[in-house]
């Protein structure tokens, strides 16, 4: 991504030359990132959130501060993500969707698909919280069975 980037920057600079397909890529490979990384993201808790509270509670709190965001936040929130992109998806690949640029890329619809790959990795990351947590509040698992890497 970084060299697409870098080679975009260099041809229209240095060489006065633009791709519009090499710039809607950068778009494309940042989308996927960050859409089909999501649920690895939040398996690592790689994900923001006030560690000044998190970090002091006991693993059971932890587990259950996991179980209520997975059930009364995560899961609605990915459910109408999912709900509401349904039409929004369908329509671009019924006209197989491509780039509003004449020479852009004609696989839009692929990426709005990633739409509901984003929805339904979280969503089953969300249950895979749930059911560890679960395991956790009865004494059958532990939340930090992971060395957690600190954040710079």
């Amino acid at each position: 991504m970084v060299l697409v980037t870098v080679v975009i920057v260099v041809l229209r600079y240095g060489f006065n030359v633009g791709f519009i397909w090499m710039q809607e890529s950068v778009r494309f490979m940042h989308a996927f990132v960050f859409l089909l990384c999501a649920g690895y993201t939040l398996l690592h808790n790689g994900h923001v959130r006030v560690d000044i509270f998190y970090l002091k509670m006991s693993e059971r709190r932890k587990a259950m501060v996991d179980i209520f965001g997975s059930i009364f936040f995560l899961i609605p929130v990915c459910s109408a993500i999912l709900f509401y992109s349904w039409d929004y998806v369908l329509n671009s690949w019924a006209q197989l969707e491509g780039s509003l640029e004449e020479r852009g890329l004609h696989a839009v619809y692929l990426l709005k698909t990633t739409i509901w790959a984003f929805s339904v990795l979280m969503i089953l990351q969300a249950v895979s919280r749930v059911i560890h947590g679960t395991a956790t509040l009865t004494g059958r698992e532990h939340l930090n069975d992971e060395e957690e890497e600190p954040v710079l």
